[in-house]
């Protein structure tokens, strides 16, 4: 049987109405799965690259050749069919190690999305091979809720205490046990030189320069927590948010973020609390992936009538 060619031209219509209807609909999908979610009001770059790259399915990675869907979770590089410029940049205030334990399983673990949105300024080590932090103690915290953990509000006061400590114990260094016979100060240049370092040195340790995130259950954190390498750190707790990982820790509150979720809320409070500026979506784009691939499962959820 042959076709005339008005009846091909409405069959292509047809076909072309119904492709865009197809689009139509993910749009809605996409856009009632952020909505009533913590996700909904992210200034977050386009997913196209990311549409397009699930239409297409597992891809190669580009270092180890393994077949993979967006990224590699080994190398920390996007697959072929997502091109890197495409990727979003975020730009930390401080650096990110992530400590994952050895038996978190790879695919499964979100830290490696800060690594490949910002990956000048987060580092992630495997349990037990982790840097020594001893040294840099004083500009270090460790995200965590021990006994003696304090709120991201109050790391200023925390970090002015430290240095108000440092600073009078070097003047208890110097002191002698003859009397001391009060004159007239007269303030030499070495003197304001000596203020104006001290004032300087104030000023740069009272701003973290790192934070560890420990990523793993709640189950395995005692063993990375209790490493001789990060006693004396000090300790930071968020603040309690319910997360959207589709992940849920069995057994725990819904209040258990995943990594990089961590990692945001932390960010966001520090640029509020301690960096004292308004927050306009700074770090958003640490949600990329993570935003994209909780609005598919919630969609194939939707989809199988499941909540």
């Amino acid at each position: 049987m042959s076709l005339n060619p008005s009846t091909f031209l409405n069959q292509e219509s047809h076909q072309k109405l119904k492709r865009n209807f197809e689009c139509l609909k993910n749009s809605q999908q996409t856009t009632s799965s952020l909505q009533d979610s913590p996700l909904q009001n992210l200034q977050l770059a386009s997913w196209e690259v990311l549409e397009k790259a699930q239409k297409s399915g597992r891809s190669k990675c580009p270092r180890c050749g393994s077949s993979r869907m967006f990224y590699c979770y080994s190398c920390y590089v996007p697959v072929e069919t997502v091109p890197i410029k495409e990727i979003p940049v975020v730009k930390l205030p401080l650096k990110i190690d992530i400590i994952k334990h050895p038996n978190e399983t790879d695919g499964k673990s979100t830290a490696v999305h800060a690594k490949l949105l910002a990956p000048e300024d987060v580092t992630i080590y495997t349990y037990p091979c982790i840097p020594d932090y001893e040294e840099k103690r004083h500009e270090i915290a460790l995200i965590f809720p021990g006994p003696n953990s304090i709120s991201v509000k109050d790391i200023i006061l925390h970090l002015e205490k430290n240095v108000e400590k440092n600073i009078n114990c070097g003047n208890d260094d110097d002191s002698s046990s003859e009397p001391f016979i009060k004159k007239a100060k007269i303030e030499t240049k070495e003197d304001r030189n000596l203020s104006e370092y001290k004032s300087n040195s104030r000023s740069e340790d009272t701003v973290l320069k790192k934070v560890i995130f420990i990523d793993s259950t709640w189950n395995q954190t005692n063993k990375i927590i209790t490493d001789e390498r990060l006693q004396g750190l000090l300790e930071i707790e968020l603040k309690t948010r319910k997360t959207c990982f589709w992940r849920h820790q069995k057994g725990k509150p819904d209040t258990y973020l995943s990594t990089i979720e961590a990692i945001y809320y932390f960010l966001v409070d520090y640029h509020q609390e301690v960096l004292k500026e308004s927050y306009k979506g700074h770090y958003d784009n640490l949600l990329f992936f993570f935003s994209f691939m909780y609005t598919l499962i919630k969609n194939a959820k939707n989809s199988a009538g499941k909540e």
